[in-house]
């Protein structure tokens, strides 16, 4: 008899023990960052020295440097020195250089809160992203114009808030697009991503902003969607 009250007992601890310590997940789970973000292999091979299909390989020459072989290609000086594992921006003459050959573009999905970086038609990877609340996020098809690394924030009442100050909602980095007042920015508050919380702009993990800035050139294509 007494063992069958203690395996009672026992049970009964249990069943009560299981909806706490679901909700003691949930809740932990509640407060953790939401920064997924899915790359491809292509995008893996993007950065991988290896030559493929979609780059060439580029011969150093004399007077050249990482600015103009850029510009020729009309690519980042940060692709070709993350892509080629470059230590240094000193070139060695006759360094053979990987350049990529995507023409590289945005798009990003209001209703799912994703950017998508896409290299010619080909999905590279995928990020999380806040977008602008009240459908306040502009659709259509646009182009950086502008980008600025620890951008000040001059917020539509006219104040202006610095680069560091805890008010200023643009995180690290600004890629202005050529819908006047809208970009592609930063946030200190990663937590909030994948929801419709901003002004219109859309909002990404610094780290994930800053990865995207260095690929990306000034009139890259930006689609912005329903």
């Amino acid at each position: 008899m007494n063992k069958t009250k203690i395996l009672i007992f026992f049970l009964g601890f249990v069943v009560l023990s299981k909806p706490l310590h679901a909700d003691a997940v949930k809740l932990e789970s509640q407060n953790k960052p939401v920064s997924m973000s899915v790359e491809t292999a292509a995008f893996k091979a993007f950065f991988s020295p290896e030559p493929d299909a979609h780059s060439v390989i580029y011969e150093v020459k004399r007077g050249d440097n990482l600015t103009s072989i850029s510009k020729k290609y009309h690519v980042t000086a940060d692709a070709i020195r993350r892509t080629n594992h470059l230590e240094t921006d000193k070139l060695a003459l006759g360094a053979r250089l990987k350049i990529s050959t995507y023409k590289l573009s945005v798009v990003v999905d209001k209703s799912q809160n994703t950017l998508i970086l896409k290299g010619d038609e080909e999905v590279l990877k995928t990020y999380t992203v806040a977008t602008g609340a009240n459908n306040s996020t502009p659709v259509g098809v646009f182009k950086i114009t502008d980008k600025l690394i620890h951008p000040t924030w001059y917020r539509p009442d006219g104040k202006v808030i610095p680069y560091g100050d805890p008010a200023n909602l643009l995180g690290t980095r600004w890629m202005g697009i050529s819908k006047p007042g809208y970009g592609i920015h930063g946030t200190f508050e990663s937590q909030k991503l994948g929801r419709q919380i901003t002004d219109g702009c859309v909002r990404m993990k610094n780290e994930e902003v800053e990865e995207l800035y260095g690929l990306l050139t000034p009139g890259t294509e930006v689609t912005l969607v329903d």
